[in-house]
């Protein structure tokens, strides 16, 4: 980790936050142009059915293609390797996109129910979830070719590219709605993302992928596909877990109304933030290095990369989903708070978010184990125990509502589960792998908590005197308050993984 390490880190991040803020402002323009109403709420039931086949193809093609194309390379196959995982990607997304075309006018409305609009705007808000969802089914197959260009450029650690090629997809969602959402509603960001996917296609065949690295046409040999397959599809249904428990809250959700699918998706898009920056950039980057450190046989390396993993990801995260508890409420007036979207929609959406907080903690924990065993080319071993968490939600979201009689029980059903899926998942990591330096681990966990906790003490001293100043100065106040007193309370504990960051970025 030298500093060209630090310097493709440093660029990522960039690059990543980027993105993540152009995600978040697509949602802050869908919450302006629809706020919570059966539009919005068709969008994201219509989206999050596909986008589980998104994420399966995207985040499963990178978990799964960057070791085995770092491997075929090492051994003056990547050409090949390359160029058959694009060809055999290229018939299974045609197959997936078609099927998902063909099935959402099944399968849509039954999932989603929306029973307290009127019989006439219930069908009409159906009718159009299921025509967003072909559109969007449509771009699945197009995502499935990105996906294996994105995982390539990952492998070549090239992720800024990557990441660029991602924001190209949300830009035009967001610019599409913005132009034609008054004339088409809620038909524009679909068609802004068909038309993003297409660019960002046609962008990294023209400039960001080497022409010669593969070639799309030609035969294909099923010898070389069938081994990646095998890794791919369990990896790729692991990661899928995730939107597919989104999808069960949505559904839940759509029980009650279709502002609770509004209020779990504008909560959850949001409080996952510090997760989508900090958690998947912590764990894109050790990746890498886990995987080559397994072609290496450095078993020392390998775990240490894992430890070190984790107490990034808690040293960074945990005060980011403390500073967001603490902020909530104006965190949801500032970012969403305008246009359709009005101040009771806020204090909804804020409440639903508190409850989902503890999912983004535990899944960012989690992703790192999930890079452990990706690199060690075992996605299969946590399968079992992902298809265990979807039946577990499911579960959990009938016992809480049935408790509760409120949508609020589905984000604290979310958070109960990304628990247990983290302790089951660190169970077998240590059973199957070798067990990690506990010890090493708990001390710098508690010294993490004790840091965090001076930061919340801080804040509530300071609370009275920032509680009547503008809602703007008293949220970044409070952000640079906190932050400041984390980082002193983090050092003068001597937590061990602050310290080892410190002396990274000192001798980069």
């Amino acid at each position: 980790m030298g500093r060209k390490l630090a310097l493709t880190g440093i660029l990522f991040v960039i690059a990543s936050l980027f993105l993540k803020v152009s995600g978040l402002l697509r949602d802050m323009v869908i919450a302006y142009q629809f706020g919570d109403s059966y539009q919005s709420a068709a969008y994201f039931a219509a989206f999050a059915l596909a986008n589980t086949f998104i994420l399966f193809f995207t985040t499963g093609m990178k978990n799964a293609f960057v070791p085995s194309f770092i491997h075929a390379q090492a051994e003056g196959k990547g050409h090949h390797h390359f160029s058959q995982i694009i060809r055999g990607t290229m018939v299974f997304g045609l197959i997936v996109a078609v099927i998902g075309a063909f099935v959402s006018p099944v399968l849509l409305p039954l999932l989603f129910q929306f029973p307290n609009l009127q019989p006439d705007v219930r069908a009409e808000a159906i009718e159009l979830s299921v025509a967003l969802a072909i559109i969007f089914f449509i771009a699945v197959f197009l995502v499935s070719l990105n996906a294996v260009y994105e995982a390539y450029l990952d492998a070549e650690s090239k992720f800024s590219l990557s990441v660029i090629s991602q924001t190209i997809v949300i830009g035009s969602t967001i610019l599409s709605t913005l132009l034609f959402a008054d004339q088409i509603g809620a038909y524009s960001m679909a068609f802004g993302y068909l038309a993003g996917a297409l660019l960002s296609y046609v962008a990294k065949r023209l400039w960001f992928v080497p022409k010669d690295s593969h070639k799309v046409i030609g035969k294909l040999d099923w010898e070389e596909i069938k081994p990646f397959s095998i890794i791919f599809i369990p990896v790729a249904i692991t990661v899928m877990v995730g939107q597919v428990n989104l999808t069960i809250d949505n559904i839940f959700a759509s029980s009650f109304s279709d502002s609770a699918v509004n209020y779990v998706n504008y909560a959850k898009n949001i409080v996952h933030f510090p997760q989508a920056i900090i958690g998947v950039t912590i764990g894109t980057i050790i990746f890498p290095i886990l995987a080559k450190a397994i072609a290496n046989a450095n078993e020392k390396s390998f775990k240490q990369g894992i430890e070190y993993g984790l107490m990034l990801t808690l040293l960074v995260l945990l005060p980011a989903v403390a500073g967001m508890m603490w902020l909530m409420q104006d965190l949801i007036t500032i970012v969403y708070e305008r246009g359709a979207f009005t101040a009771d929609a806020t204090t909804a959406t804020a409440n639903v978010g508190y409850l989902y907080l503890g999912s983004v903690l535990f899944f960012s924990l989690q992703n790192i184990l999930n890079k452990a065993f990706y690199s060690k080319k075992q996605g299969h071993v946590i399968l079992r125990i992902s298809l265990f968490s979807i039946a577990l939600n499911v579960a959990l979201n009938f016992l809480f509502i049935a408790l509760l009689d409120s949508y609020l029980a589905i984000p604290l059903a979310s958070s109960v589960m990304a628990l247990v899926y983290f302790a089951l998942n660190w169970v077998v990591f240590n059973r199957t792998q070798g067990k990690l330096n506990s010890r090493f681990i708990l001390k710098d966990a508690a010294k993490i908590f004790a840091a965090t906790a001076a930061m919340l003490l801080a804040l509530w001293l300071a609370s009275g005197i920032l509680e009547d100043l503008n809602i703007y100065i008293r949220f970044g106040l409070t952000a640079i308050v906190g932050a400041i007193v984390y980082v002193i309370a983090a050092l003068a504990l001597k937590t061990e993984i602050a310290r080892f960051l410190i002396s990274k970025l000192r001798k980069s």
